[in-house]
């Protein structure tokens, strides 16, 4: 399996997990001068941006560990361009996947959602 397959799968759960906790998945993929968002979600009145880390094992840190400095930078400048202005709730979280193979696909071992993250 690819690494697109494997984030592509990551994400999916990921929209699953908070859609059944009420989470409302506005966009996927969001894509603007530079910066890629997984996911804009809408929870209550407040905009969610979030960040999907798939990992197979957490050998070498967790995966919220991965979104450094750099990347939260270009996620926080690409959702104000997506809202047109940071003046409206909104919150930064990192959905971590964890899987493991089973056969040809993957099974969920774990998600866990880290509300305002950074």
């Amino acid at each position: 399996m690819t690494t697109k397959q494997i984030g592509d799968f990551g994400e999916n759960e990921a929209c699953k997990f908070l859609e059944s906790n009420g989470i409302k998945v506005l966009k996927r993929n969001y894509h603007e001068r530079g910066g890629e968002i997984d996911i804009i979600a809408k929870d209550g009145e407040t905009i969610v941006f979030a960040e999907v880390k798939t990992r197979i094992s957490k050998d070498y840190g967790t995966p919220a560990e991965f979104v450094d400095y750099k990347k939260r930078e270009k996620i926080v400048k690409t959702a104000i361009a997506y809202l047109g202005t940071d003046d409206i709730n909104m919150r930064f979280d990192v959905i971590e996947v964890m899987y493991k193979p089973k056969g040809d696909a993957l099974l969920v071992t774990e998600i866990n959602h880290i509300k305002e993250a950074f």
